[in-house]
């Protein structure tokens, strides 16, 4: 039997953490990366590692500066790493496929 990787559609919103960095893959595709911190609802923060392969959401991401506010929605694949204290935390890692910014010209991205 198969077994089927699951996805979850999400949507996250919280503010860039350092800026965007736009890298190419293998095969000379496009691709930016960055990661968003959102807040939880008991005070803390979640990191959130994005991928973006989509032109628009892509060349949003790289006009955001740091702590500036985003909402990305797309594949989204909870995670858990150790701290350096031993303690579990949760991450996100996601595909963006649509954002949201409060920049005018970015917000049909």
């Amino acid at each position: 039997m198969k077994k089927e990787k699951t996805m979850i559609d999400g949507l996250i919103a919280g503010r860039m953490y350092g800026s965007a960095e736009e890298r190419s893959g293998q095969a000379g595709s496009a691709y930016v990366t960055c990661k968003v911190r959102a807040a939880t609802d008991d005070g803390d923060t979640i990191m959130c590692n994005v991928i973006a392969f989509n032109d628009k959401v892509r060349q949003a991401l790289l006009a955001l500066n740091d702590g500036d506010s985003v909402s990305l929605s797309g594949a989204l694949t909870p995670k858990v790493w150790v701290d350096k204290q031993g303690k579990p935390r949760p991450a996100i890692d996601l595909i963006a496929h649509q954002i949201l910014t409060a920049y005018p010209s970015m917000a049909s991205a």
